[in-house]
């Protein structure tokens, strides 16, 4: 049938999907071979290599290493996964880049559509599985729609606010040969993103700031996805505006720039926090409000007008009340501010004061006679690195920590999972930054729990010689968990304490990796210079102080105001 086929210039259903991907410059696509997607990596090796194909060890794997790429190139993540258990197992990635607006292009295989609905073997309803937490889904049932579905679906995650796909492809499809030339053209008039913000809210949002006399700018993860960092650099220091980031927009404004509070919400700056709180005009640039940005609803900006630029109109007045409501791409509508006139009244004694708050309640920690201080783990890396190196992570107090001591001063250097707070993202995550951006350094903060979640990807770093830096924050628990459990659950530790993990510095040698343990501070900076003077991979196990928290801390319940654990530099 192939040298039939080959002699009649014929193409199968797999053949079609191998040139859509070409089509669309895909240089890397993370896959895991099944039963169902059999005739696609047929095709693929009879293709020779159009592209760079890594098979990670677990679909989760997979998916995570997509957002990474995602993240640090603007370009969408790709993923090729069998049918049944091999597309469930990218559940939790694809929610993961819904929540946190990633552009990835999933396949999923599928069985023939003979027997789609009579439980055949590793059968899924992928369709109704993924519905909810993709941005759009599609099931191929016609050949000659292969073409026209694949070029909807990358214009799909990468327009507008950018989203997971699923293009769910049935083996038999995959199969099918035919001698005709499909087009890939795609109407899709139900979807046309607004990028352009009406003009008429460009003043109305310029008139409140002429007027505020406590304006406080906000920048999330849209400034990141719309290229508008300088733009938000241009227009913050025009009108000598205050900005605070989420945590997902951390790096969209200079961590080190004078108007800079740092990252607000829970664990949050106290500078950020309060000038939120007594602000009278917020100006939300890209962020979504999510709750663990805002702290209880009624103390979140309780004196302020709220402006929110957002491309996703469903975003704006979800949350939190909006008085002026701005449709549209952050770039377009910073350009639109920066090109209106504004005669701002004299905001001097607010920015003096927000300023003092910055400088009289920074983040804090003490120092350790023994285990290593985490925090200060991660300034000593801000150090050897000059605050350069692209940094992903896992969730939790590591997360936190390398958020407020890692200061970021260039956008997309910050992967993280936001939305979702998904367990096993940082390792993988590493893979595809590196694979993105090969001549960056990168290098993964994760804690001893998330790390075990996905440490089998150890062979992924050691197959393509990546020399990613993998630091291990080990506090032998699950450290957010446990300081949830002391502060809110009267010490009881049910299920938080690891402390029989692996021997991290062995296991990274089976995979043929070098491994470091280090365990007191004086031996840090000499670790931190081996490890970033080596040639390749190396895997640091970190032995930090069990029992440090996560502070400033807001607690469940409460406004960003009631901070628990801040210290004034003169206590």
């Amino acid at each position: 049938m192939k040298i039939e086929a080959q002699e009649q210039k014929l193409r199968t259903g797999a053949d079609l999907f191998i040139e859509s991907l070409v089509e669309q410059d895909v240089d890397t696509v993370f896959g895991y071979p099944g039963g169902a997607v059999l005739p696609i990596y047929d095709a693929l090796h009879r293709a020779e290599a159009p592209f760079q194909h890594i098979l990670c060890r677990h679909e989760q794997g997979l998916i995570h290493a997509a957002e990474g790429y995602a993240r640090v190139t603007g370009k969408p993540g790709v993923v090729i996964a069998t049918s049944g258990p091999g597309a469930t197992n990218l559940v939790t990635g694809i929610t993961d880049a819904m929540m946190d607006s990633l552009p990835v292009v999933v396949f999923t295989g599928q069985v023939s559509t003979a027997v789609i609905g009579s439980d055949a073997f590793q059968e899924a309803d992928v369709i109704g599985v993924t519905t909810p937490i993709t941005k759009h889904n599609y099931q191929v049932t016609d050949l000659k729609e292969l073409p026209r579905i694949i070029n909807a679906a990358f214009h799909i995650a990468t327009t507008g606010r950018p989203g997971p796909v699923v293009v769910d492809i049935p083996k038999n499809i995959a199969q099918e040969i035919s001698g005709e030339t499909f087009s890939s053209d795609f109407h899709l008039p139900g979807y046309q993103p607004t990028y352009r913000p009406n003009p008429l809210q460009i003043r109305r949002l310029a008139d409140a700031l002429a007027s505020a006399k406590r304006p406080v700018l906000l920048a999330g993860a849209g400034i990141h996805f719309a290229g508008a960092d300088r733009e938000l650099l241009e227009f913050a220091e025009k009108h000598s505006l205050p900005v605070t980031t989420t945590l997902l927009g951390i790096g969209s404004f200079p961590g080190g720039h004078k108007q800079a509070l740092g990252m607000a919400g829970m664990h949050g700056s106290y500078a950020a926090n309060m000038a939120i709180y007594e602000a009278d005009l917020l100006i939300n640039i890209g962020a979504r409000f999510d709750d663990r940005l805002t702290g209880a609803l009624q103390h979140f900006a309780p004196e302020a007008k709220v402006a929110h630029v957002d491309i996703d109109p469903a975003e704006i007045g979800k949350n939190v009340d909006t008085d002026i409501p701005v449709v549209g791409d952050a770039k377009e509508a910073l350009q639109g501010l920066l090109e209106t006139h504004i005669e701002k009244t004299d905001c001097t004694e607010w920015y003096r004061r927000v300023m003092d708050n910055k400088d009289s309640s920074p983040f804090w920690f003490e120092r350790s006679d023994e285990l290593i201080s985490p925090q200060w783990l991660i300034e000593e890396l801000h150090r050897e690195t000059d605050g350069q190196a692209i940094i992903t992570t896992d969730v939790g107090q590591h997360q936190m920590w390398a958020a407020q001591f890692y200061q970021f001063n260039e956008p997309h250097k910050w992967v993280t999972s936001g939305g979702l707070g998904t367990m096993g993202f940082g390792l993988p995550a590493a893979i595809g930054a590196q694979l993105g951006r090969p001549r960056e350094t990168v290098v993964s903060i994760v804690g001893d729990g998330g790390f075990q979640m996905t440490m089998q990807e150890l062979a992924v770093i050691k197959q393509h010689r990546l020399p990613i830096k993998v630091i291990i924050v080990n506090n032998e628990a699950l450290g957010m968990v446990r300081q949830w459990q002391e502060k809110f659950y009267e010490e009881r530790y049910s299920s938080s304490l690891m402390t029989e993990n692996p021997d991290f510095v062995k296991l990274a040698e089976g995979f043929g990796i070098r491994g470091i343990r280090v365990s007191n501070e004086t031996e840090v900076p000499a670790v931190m210079k081996e490890v970033f003077s080596y040639d390749g991979p190396v895997l640091v196990d970190a032995r930090v102080q069990k029992l440090d928290k996560v502070f400033p801390m807001v607690a469940p319940g409460k406004g960003n105001h009631e901070m628990l654990g801040v210290r004034r530099c003169s206590e």
